[in-house]
């Protein structure tokens, strides 16, 4: 009875809140349907461009690291594209005719965030300075293609504590090149990745990674593309805004 006494001695202030609920009710589902829907953050698009090291040659195409690194989630938040070639480095040409510069042309879009080169031992044998100049020269065609892009620059490993000095010259002028394109170099040798366990990271062939050994190089290029990844991110998003309509 209380509650119906409160009904019928009020009806005005009853209204009058029922009026104010409505058009509070209204308001409300108007500026959610303005509201622009949250959208997530695209994929950093990463582009791997190398030799059998990054094929999973020995192993299997889903055993390379960077197959490996699609699916682990140390790198999550990365789309990975592998556009390795069997036999190619910075001027040797790889089973289908292909080198680091023509993985580059390929693969390399205007919305890639990192560029990973890694490699060659395939360069051996050329004159180290042309090695130099075909490397610079991918590079500079990988940021005329991706001008947001990182550059990742991984110099060829060597297996031993004595490595072929040939190798030393390559990463020498490698070194070089990444420095003058604005990239980052890492230095397997100078690191002694691979050395210090080598029958267990390398296959019956002597050269090419075991399935740990493609964890091991996921374990040690991750941790780099890890680092980028934000910074690659940032450069993608600030391009999409620059490119997005004004309201």
């Amino acid at each position: 009875m209380q509650d119906s006494a409160l009904l019928h001695g009020h009806p005005g202030r009853l209204v009058t809140a029922g009026v104010a609920a409505l058009l509070l009710a209204v308001t409300s589902g108007s500026a959610a349907r303005t509201q622009p829907p949250a959208t997530a953050a695209p994929p950093v698009r990463v582009v791997v461009v190398g030799d059998s090291l990054s094929t999973g040659h020995g192993t299997s195409p889903q055993q390379a690291w960077p197959a490996l690194m699609r699916t682990d989630p140390e790198v999550a938040g990365l789309e990975v594209v592998n556009a390795a070639e069997d036999g190619s480095g910075y001027l040797s040409l790889g089973d289908y005719n292909g080198t680091f510069g023509t993985q580059v042309d390929d693969y390399v879009t205007p919305d890639t965030g990192i560029v990973v080169f890694f490699g060659s031992e395939n360069d051996l044998g050329y004159a180290s300075a042309d090695v130099g100049d075909a490397a610079l020269a991918a590079m500079d065609r990988a940021e005329a293609l991706a001008p947001d892009a990182r550059i990742i620059v991984v110099g060829p490993p060597s297996y031993t504590t004595d490595p072929d000095p040939g190798l030393l010259d390559i990463s020498d002028q490698l070194k070089t090149a990444t420095a003058r394109a604005g990239g980052e170099y890492v230095d397997p040798i100078a690191e002694g990745w691979i050395s210090d366990d080598f029958d267990d990271l390398i296959g019956p062939d002597g050269d090419h990674p075991t399935v740990l050994g493609q964890h091991y190089l996921l374990d040690h290029i991750g941790a780099h593309l890890e680092q980028a990844a934000p910074a690659a991110a940032a450069a993608l998003e600030a391009r999409q805004d620059a490119h997005r309509p004004a309201a």
